[in-house]
């Protein structure tokens, strides 16, 4: 007979009841405590199994007065990059009991307070943020309700795991100022704190070199507004022969722009993007791309994060990666006399 009631879960009572061993001692074994034998472990276990109970994480996460959960908070699941850097935490995480959340920003421009507050109202214990696009106070702030990780951008006072955005942007640069091109835009993302250091070191290297800078910033990351960004730069009279670009979304936007108009890459127009996704890396795309490092960027911000649950009063984590140029085929040196198309 169907009563509709749904059966009741299995609690460590039950198990303890079923093993014949205290309540207290089922609770030991399960949080890994010491003074509990093998065998009673392992027939414990078994009648957990048996009995369908499956032991309540965030209670125990009470229970101790610890909050063991990690936090991940993820700019844009759609990125590659961040799905290379989830796969870094997990495996940092491995080898640990510690539980991953996982949230990701609902909005293209990573601007989704939601998504932060629903890992602080799920009790984690750490916060892996990447990546932040809040003012350096607002992440300061966050970091005092609960410990926080911030990847791809350094912030003072908080714990932070990102490549060297500047060295990354000049090695770009220089090699296409290396292959003879003069007239080299950039292509950057809008404004946000701790995310502009890659177009400051653009120009810088641009006006080292006696190179005009020219900078159009996209109305987000991805790589819609790459193309219609790419296109303003494109229909100039004077337009660039080359483009660097905040992230590889951006430069696949760019590189549609650019066939739309009938020029070829990179006979007509040399790409270079950041981040070395595996798309950049596809036969085909072929895309010359900054390696930020992203899966070790995830692998350093998960230690990060484990030694600051195990040692809350520890300094101040800043590891700072290098970044590699990866040059394939999106980059020549630009055509003799100017393009062949669009004059």
């Amino acid at each position: 007979m169907v009563t509709g009631h749904r059966p009741r879960s299995a609690t460590q009572s039950d198990v303890a009841r079923e093993v014949g061993v205290s309540r207290t001692l089922v609770s030991f074994a399960f949080r890994g405590a010491p003074g509990v034998s093998n065998e009673t472990k392992q027939a414990i276990f078994e009648a957990a199994k048996r009995l369908g109970y499956r032991p309540n994480a965030v209670a125990a996460d009470l229970a101790r007065k610890h909050r063991s959960a990690v936090g991940l908070y993820l700019m844009d699941i759609r990125n590659e990059v961040y799905a290379d850097i989830l796969s870094g935490v997990r495996t940092a995480l491995t080898q640990d009991r510690n539980r991953l959340i996982l949230s990701v920003s609902r909005s293209v421009d990573g601007e989704d307070q939601g998504a932060l507050e629903s890992l602080i109202e799920a009790r984690v214990g750490i916060i892996i943020a990447a990546t932040l696009l809040d003012s350096d106070e607002r992440v300061q702030e966050l970091a005092q309700i609960v410990p926080l990780v911030s990847v791809t951008r350094p912030v003072d006072g908080v714990d932070s795991v990102y490549s060297d955005d500047a060295a990354g942007a000049r090695a770009a640069v220089e090699h296409l100022i290396g292959l003879g091109h003069t007239r080299i835009a950039h292509l950057a993302g809008p404004v946000y704190d701790g995310h502009t250091v890659r177009r400051q070191s653009y120009s810088k290297t641009m006006r080292d070199a006696g190179l005009k800078p020219l900078t159009l910033a996209a109305e987000d990351f991805t790589q819609d507004a790459g193309q219609r960004a790419a296109a303003r730069l494109l229909g100039m009279a004077d337009r660039p022969t080359a483009i660097f670009t905040h992230n590889d979304q951006l430069a696949l936007g760019a590189r549609e722009a650019a066939y739309a108009k009938g020029l070829a890459v990179p006979t007509d127009l040399s790409l270079v993007g950041y981040d070395n996704s595996r798309t950049a890396r596809l036969h085909g795309i072929d895309l010359t791309s900054v390696d930020l490092h992203a899966v070790e960027l995830g692998q350093v911000a998960g230690t990060v994060a484990l030694e600051r649950l195990s040692n809350p009063q520890a300094p101040i984590a800043d590891r700072r990666l290098k970044p590699r140029l990866v040059v394939r085929h999106s980059t020549a040196p630009p055509a003799p006399g100017g393009s062949r198309a669009g004059r």
